[in-house]
């Protein structure tokens, strides 16, 4: 239920968005996102490994599949990572806006029959929490009436090689390049390539991550809106690619289908420097109440 009041005041029920985050999350693992297929069916037609050919094939086939017999693109579905952008003349009535995302997930992950996989306790008894709750819930506030959610099932696998480190500001773009390429080379596999490479640069060292995590949201194919980033963005892809790990890291010319790189103001003393790896199974979902 989503009501206008006089003041200008818009009201958005807890329960609209309970049911936007259930079925968000189901949509997400299973459905991959046209820019994310488009990315994958160029990466296909040019690449010059048979083998990495033949994996961007089997992947093009699974994203069908999944689509087709409603299965999960993966069997990791991840943590529900859940970006929210709340316009500041929006009330949530009815309940909590935290409550009302986490029982989303929880209803899309059983009624969905996906696979939890949130411990509590993380460092002694990880005890599963049997619906993949708690979510990991960002919140930004932006100006107007609307309400944006987008989730992301980020697989473990992906997430796992996260890096963050801050240069000293005199690194510059050549430091960040090479943190860039030695962060995909030593992963290898494990992250699943060809992969969406999310570049956070700036900030403070929180903020830095969530910028990373970011960019790997943005479509496929679409540059950062500054020109000297986009241009920044293009040479970080053609060297990931250069570097030959390939899909599956079985070896060829793609690696990445992009790298989308978020800046912010930083300290004059730092450049701090993150990297969010997203595997080829790119999921995420957008809905707007």
């Amino acid at each position: 239920m989503v009501t206008d009041t006089a003041t200008s005041v818009r009201e958005v029920h807890v329960d609209a968005i309970t049911k936007a985050v259930a079925e968000l999350c189901e949509t997400a693992t299973h459905e991959l996102p046209a820019d994310v297929v488009a990315g994958l069916k160029k990466a296909e037609a040019s690449e010059t490994s048979p083998l990495g050919k033949q994996v961007l094939i089997e992947i093009l086939e699974n994203v069908d599949v999944a689509k087709r017999d409603m299965i999960p693109l993966c069997q990791d579905t991840g943590t529900t990572v859940v970006m929210v952008e709340l316009g500041q003349d929006v009330h949530i009535v009815g309940g909590t806006l935290r409550d009302a995302i986490n029982k989303g997930v929880s209803k899309g992950y059983t009624e969905g029959y996906l696979r939890a996989s949130m411990v509590d306790h993380p460092f002694s008894t990880r005890v599963n929490t049997k619906d993949n709750t708690p979510a990991v819930i960002h919140t930004e506030v932006i100006p107007g009436d609307k309400l944006g959610i987008t989730v992301v099932p980020k697989g473990g696998g992906c997430e796992n090689m996260t890096k963050f480190q801050i240069m000293l500001p005199s690194r510059g773009k050549e430091g960040i390049t090479e943190f860039v390429l030695q962060t995909i080379e030593e992963s290898g596999g494990n992250p699943c390539p060809p992969l969406v490479v999310g570049v956070g640069v700036g900030g403070s060292s929180e903020y830095c991550m969530y910028l990373a995590k970011k960019g790997i949201t943005r479509p496929v194919g679409q540059p950062s809106a500054d020109p000297e980033t986009a241009e920044f963005e293009k040479e970080l892809l053609e060297k990931v690619n250069a570097l030959g790990v390939g899909p599956q890291a079985v070896g060829g010319t793609n690696t990445a289908l992009a790298v989308n790189i978020e800046t912010y103001p930083t300290h004059i003393t730092s450049l701090p420097v993150a990297v969010n790896l997203q595997c080829h199974s790119a999921r995420s979902k957008h809905a707007e109440l």
